[in-house]
C-alpha cells in the first residue's frame, strides 16, 4: 500500500514536469502573427529594460513610450532589429508633432526636417495637398521639406506652425511641394542590445542566468524540434509511470483479496487464540535486461562527422542532447535506433523494450564492438 501511494504521488509530479514550457519561449498576442521574443517580452526577467510589450484584447500588440504615449505594434524585424509602429487613433501626423525618444531605446532609422504650416482652407481648397486629420473647415495643415516653400508660404497667409525632424522609412530629395504621406508607419530601431550577429548565426539572444542586461546567444534546436522532443520525453514518463502505478494497484487488490480469503477461512475461536500473522510485503520486480545482453548490442563512438546509422538523427530521444564528437552511443537491433550508451544501459536495466519504437529487440545479431562512427 506504501508502494501505491508513493507512485500516486509521484505520478502528478512526472507530469508536471513533463508538461513544464520554457518560460521565456517565443508568445503571441492572441491571433496576432508577430512573434513576441528576446529583447521584448511580456513576462518579467524575460525581456531585456524598456522592451515590455502589452497585449490587447483586439489581437493587437502595443508599446508604450514614456514621452509619446502608446503606438501599436505593426511588424518586428529581430534580424535588422526594427520595430515598425502605428498610430491606433489613425492621425501619425498629431503624433509626430510631440514625438520624443530621448526616454526609451529606441531611435529612427531615417529622418528628414518638415515644415508644418497652418493655412486658410479657401487658399488651399483643391490646390495643395492637406494633412486631413489636421484641419478643419476654417483652416488646413500642410507639411513639406522645402524650406523655400515654407517660407513663401508664410509670406502670404499661412503661418508655420514648427519644423522638426520626422522619422521616414527613407529619406527623399527635397521637392517644392507638399505632402500627406506622413501617415506611414514609424520605423525605429535599437542597438542595445546587440543581437544582430547572433541572429544572423541563426543563435538566440537572451539575458545571462541572474543578470539583469548582460545577453548571451545559445544555439537551441527549432521549436517544432523542442516541441518534439518534450513530447517524446511526455511519453517516456507515460511509457514508465503508468504501467508501474498499474502494478501497484494490482499487487494492492490481490494483498487486500488474498487476506480477506485467510481470514473468511479462520473461525472466531482460532481467530482470537492464534497469533496475528504477518502476510509478506509484495516485492515490485524490475523485469529488465541483464548486463551481458545489453553489453552485446552495439557501440559507437562518434567520430568528427557524427554520422548516426539507422532512423535516427543528432539527437538523443532519451536526454534530448544533440550528439557530440567521441560520445559513445549504442543501438538496439533490429528496429536500429540509436541512444547515448549510459541512458539507453539505465533504460534496458528497468525494460526490455525500445524506448522509441517499443518493439521487444533480442540479442540476435548483436556486435559487442565499438567503432568510431
Amino acid at each position: 500500500m506504501d508502494f501505491l501511494i508513493l507512485f500516486s504521488s509521484l505520478f502528478p509530479l512526472l507530469y508536471a514536469a513533463a508538461a513544464a514550457a520554457e518560460p521565456c519561449s517565443v508568445s503571441n498576442c492572441g491571433k496576432n502573427e508577430v512573434p513576441i521574443r528576446f529583447p521584448f517580452h511580456q513576462l518579467q526577467n524575460c525581456g531585456y529594460p524598456g522592451f515590455n510589450l502589452g497585449c490587447r484584447s483586439q489581437n493587437t500588440i502595443f508599446l508604450e513610450l514614456p514621452y509619446s504615449g502608446e503606438f501599436y505594434v505593426r511588424d518586428i524585424n529581430y534580424l535588422d532589429q526594427q520595430i515598425q509602429l502605428y498610430d491606433p487613433d489613425d492621425c501619425l501626423p498629431r503624433r509626430l508633432l510631440s514625438l520624443n525618444l530621448s526616454a526609451s531605446p529606441f531611435l529612427t532609422v531615417f529622418h528628414q526636417n518638415y515644415t508644418f504650416l497652418s493655412c486658410p482652407t479657401q487658399i488651399t481648397k483643391s490646390r495643395f495637398t492637406t494633412i486631413g486629420c489636421l484641419s478643419n473647415t476654417t483652416h488646413s495643415v500642410l507639411a513639406t521639406s522645402s524650406i523655400s516653400l515654407a517660407n513663401r508660404m508664410a509670406s502670404s497667409s499661412c503661418r508655420i506652425i514648427t519644423t522638426l525632424p520626422i522619422p521616414v522609412s527613407w529619406p527623399i530629395k527635397s521637392e517644392e511641394e507638399f505632402t500627406a504621406e506622413l501617415d506611414d508607419d514609424i520605423q525605429l530601431t535599437w542597438y542595445a542590445p546587440e543581437c544582430g550577429e547572433c541572429e544572423t548565426q541563426g543563435g538566440t539572444c537572451g539575458l545571462k542566468r541572474n543578470s539583469s542586461e548582460e545577453i548571451e546567444c545559445s544555439y537551441l534546436p527549432k521549436p517544432s524540434q523542442r516541441s518534439g522532443g518534450l513530447q517524446v520525453f511526455r511519453i517516456i514518463c507515460l511509457s514508465i509511470a503508468v504501467p508501474a502505478l498499474a502494478c501497484a494497484i494490482g499487487i494492492a487488490v490481490f494483498a487486500c483479496c488474498l487476506d480477506n480469503r485467510r481470514r473468511a477461512g479462520v473461525n472466531p475461536a482460532q481467530r482470537n487464540n492464534s497469533p496475528a500473522a504477518v502476510l509478506p510485503q509484495p516485492m515490485v520486480v524490475v523485469a529488465g535486461l541483464d548486463e551481458s545482453t545489453i553489453e552485446s548490442y552495439e557501440k559507437l563512438v562518434l567520430g568528427e562527422s557524427r554520422r548516426i546509422p539507422g532512423p535516427n538523427d543528432g539527437t538523443c530521444p532519451i536526454c534530448l542532447s544533440e550528439y557530440l564528437t567521441k560520445d559513445t552511443i549504442r543501438c538496439i537491433p533490429e528496429c536500429k535506433h540509436c541512444f547515448h550508451a549510459d541512458c539507453i544501459d539505465e533504460w534496458l536495466r528497468m525494460n526490455t523494450t525500445c524506448p522509441v519504437c517499443r518493439n521487444n529487440p533480442s540479442a540476435e545479431d548483436a556486435n559487442p564492438h565499438t567503432d568510431p562512427v
